[in-house]
């Protein structure tokens, strides 16, 4: 196919299919996203989950950034521990962990690691907790 051609084509199915930036239910009960993209037969594939998570990895550090004046003061493995949270708690979730975040701030990186760990999620993710809270303590992942 020409690259006109494509694009005639891409063009056609913007108009007929329409975007969905939420998952819906088709007229044949098909669970669709996107432009017209069946997830109930074809789903993603490896490549397409892993440019989402690049966009969702520019996504969370971004809010993060807005959400947290010291967010770009922190060393790298700290940043990836909290955007690893956020996959799992959304942004306002991770907002919520007051005393971790405060611990953060002045550097006390032990007490945030304890304040994780003292918290309902720690019970919920188990290991990924204790994985995340040793980062979070040493430094190191």
């Amino acid at each position: 196919m020409t690259p006109e051609s494509k694009k005639k084509l891409r063009d056609l199915l913007i108009g007929h299919e329409s975007f969905e930036q939420f998952p819906y239910t088709d007229t044949t009960g098909h669970l669709t996203i996107g432009i017209g993209r069946n997830l109930t037969d074809r789903g993603v594939s490896t490549s397409e989950a892993l440019a989402m998570l690049d966009n969702d990895i520019i996504y969370f550090v971004n809010r993060l950034n807005h959400y947290l004046t010291f967010f770009d003061s922190l060393d790298d493995i700290r940043k990836i521990v909290l955007v690893d949270m956020c996959f799992n708690l959304g942004v306002h979730g991770l907002l919520a962990f007051d005393r971790m975040l405060d611990a953060m701030k002045d550097g006390n990186f032990k007490l945030a690691a304890i304040e994780m760990l003292d918290s309902k999620w720690a019970g919920q993710v188990k290991g990924r907790a204790d994985q995340l809270a040793s980062m979070m303590r040493d430094g190191e992942g």
